[in-house]
């Protein structure tokens, strides 16, 4: 049997493959995808900003799917809940080797023999297909009962990495005040937990109406336009928070310019969280003396730990239904469509596109 799978052959070059559908291996599972998440990354990935990849490969990291079929020996999910054919699932889309330094000491994901990727023509678990292969010891866990696939997938991977990212450099405090660069998916899950934490201000600056409108359903108490100047995007966020400034900034724009602005608006004793710049490569100027005489802490995170998919699914399938998730699922395409789906996730056109495999 075969099925579709967008696949890019190289940079800037996307097609829609015939690829066979394996039987899982011991150990683990194969998905029909019921959705799969369209990614900033994915963009990156696409124009080679983020360097070279090993083609041809499938795209797609976020997904939800239905269990197909279990391998022998597979009962439960990775959280010890029984599952079954028909049962929907997520899954931790990095195939990590678990005999490494970073695995079993630091306990930190990436690690060093991590595979993001398989080549295209072998079994696979990229999302923009029709069914997703699980290797034995890729954590998948089962929805709760309830639980809206559109809800989930609405933040994608972008919830369990801005939940990794609070893991690594501390939590949103309550009463704290927030800005967030950006307002695509990393961002709206960024202001999601902020709110949920209690924060008592929320600011995000993004240049589309649509994404700081979303920002606001999320739970934003004040958006800044990207078309104002930055002095007084500055200005209108300080008049806002305070002469001391932010006490978190948190850069999910993924453009390189939001760094030093970022630096900038960072308040006195305060922490920067880098989410969104994984792709773009590059460098931007600062002032290390800003660092000092602010006592500012920058920190970065990347790659979430299976345990941030779980915590993430749950915490979405706890609010679907006070948080209007599922509707920032803005635009819908087929596998032969990936490319437009990127295209619109590029201009910000799209709040969150993703695949469904049952368009034709």
């Amino acid at each position: 049997m075969h099925a579709k799978a967008a696949v890019l052959v190289e940079k800037n070059r996307l097609e829609t493959w015939d690829v066979k559908i394996h039987d899982p291996e011991p150990g683990g599972a194969l998905v029909r995808t019921i959705l799969g998440g369209v990614c900033g990354s994915d963009v990156h990935i696409l124009t080679g900003e983020a360097g070279e990849m090993p083609f041809p490969i499938i795209l797609g990291h976020e997904g939800v799917g239905q269990i197909e079929k279990l391998g022998a020996g597979v009962f439960t999910d990775y959280a010890g809940t029984p599952v079954k054919a028909g049962d929907l699932v997520v899954w931790s889309p990095i195939a990590l080797c678990h005999r490494c330094y970073s695995c079993t000491i630091l306990e930190e994901t990436p690690c060093e023999n991590s595979q993001f990727f398989e080549d295209a023509a072998k079994p696979n678990w990229g999302s923009y297909a029709d069914y997703a292969w699980l290797p034995n010891n890729m954590p998948f866990y089962r929805l709760p009962d309830g639980a809206r696939p559109d809800a989930i997938a609405a933040l994608g991977c972008a919830l369990p990495t801005v939940l990794r990212g609070f893991d690594r450099c501390g939590p949103v405090g309550f009463g704290d005040s927030v800005v967030v660069q950006g307002a695509g998916p990393v961002g709206l899950s960024a202001v999601l937990v902020a709110a949920e934490a209690g924060a008592r201000e929320i600011i995000v600056i993004d240049g589309a109406p649509a994404r700081l409108d979303a920002a606001v359903k999320m739970g934003a108490t004040a958006t800044v336009s990207l078309s104002l100047p930055a002095e007084e995007r500055m200005r209108a966020i300080y008049d806002r928070v305070g002469k001391q400034g932010p006490d978190i900034v948190i850069e999910a724009a993924g453009a390189l310019p939001a760094f030093p602005e970022g630096v900038d608006i960072s308040g006195i004793h305060s922490r920067y969280i880098i989410l969104g710049l994984w792709g773009a490569i590059g460098t931007q100027p600062i002032s290390p003396r800003d660092l000092t005489l602010k006592n500012l802490t920058i920190g970065g995170a990347s790659f979430p730990a299976p345990k941030n998919y779980y915590q993430a699914m749950q915490f979405a399938a706890r609010v679907q239904d006070r948080v209007p998730l599922a509707e920032l699922v803005s635009h819908r395409f087929s596998i032969n469509q990936a490319a437009e789906a990127l295209q619109v996730t590029k201009t910000g056109v799209a709040t969150k596109a993703v695949i469904d495999p049952t368009i034709s």
